[in-house]
């Protein structure tokens, strides 16, 4: 018997380790799947934060989005880098102007001139439009018209007459509305956004910030526009 027992004691040996081995296999494989099942169905909202990705769990798209009902102590800021004559701006335009009516005052808008020239080529008029209204207090209903009306000027080989006839429409002085469109203080206004624009390396159009955290691309829809909005509203919260 003491012959045999060196040979027992290897045996036990082995099957102690093939035991371990498969505990630890099984383990393994069960936290795979379970990996794999969350980053599935893992539906997230994610703003950019100088480069960084600040993630919160989101309810299914096809559900409704719901605003908390929260005191804040300031308004969610939205900006929007947008270039009038871009076809995605024009589509997300009736989107903000109602997600803008559902949150009321606690959101507030802001519009960044971000014309592709090299796109667009009456993009740049555009924004030259929409300053010169702003400077006679008409910013926001030139907007509105540049974008509920972009197919009637986008391809027009001069749209400065549709512009003048806009103007007309909200009542503004037509012969100042043609100075400042052609003004060193409209143009500068407009460089301003380009630059800063630059600066936050924004690029492309529409490119959304909320509170300051740049929206992904994939994101920039209404539902992902609204849970962004959420997010932050939900940190600005007060009892």
């Amino acid at each position: 018997m003491k012959r045999y027992l060196p040979f027992i004691i290897i045996l036990l040996v082995l099957i102690g380790a093939g035991t371990s081995a498969w505990i630890l296999w099984r383990r393994a494989n069960s936290g795979g799947d379970s990996n794999r099942s969350v980053s599935q169905s893992d539906k997230s909202i994610q703003l950019m934060d100088g480069g960084k990705a600040l993630n919160r769990a989101a309810p299914d798209s096809s559900g409704p989005v719901v605003r908390p009902n929260v005191k804040i102590s300031s308004p969610v800021v939205l900006e929007e880098y947008g270039d009038y004559q871009c076809p995605p701006c024009g589509e997300l335009y009736p989107d903000l102007k109602k997600i803008e009516g559902e949150y009321g005052n606690q959101l507030h808008l802001v519009f960044h001139y971000l014309p592709l020239t090299r796109l667009h080529k009456n993009a740049m008029a555009a924004a030259r439009a929409a300053e010169a209204a702003r400077l006679q207090n008409k910013f926001w209903e030139m907007h509105d018209r540049l974008y509920r009306n972009q197919k009637a000027w986008a391809d027009a080989e001069d749209p400065r007459p549709i512009f003048i006839s806009y103007a007309r429409e909200l009542g503004l002085s037509t012969a100042q509305f043609q100075e400042d469109m052609e003004s060193n203080r409209v143009d500068q206004a407009i460089s301003a956004d380009i630059q800063r624009a630059q600066s936050l390396g924004i690029n492309g159009t529409p490119t959304i910030l909320i509170d300051g955290h740049q929206l992904r691309a994939e994101a920039t829809n209404p539902d992902g526009i609204r849970r962004g909005i959420n997010v932050m509203l939900e940190r600005k919260a007060v009892s």
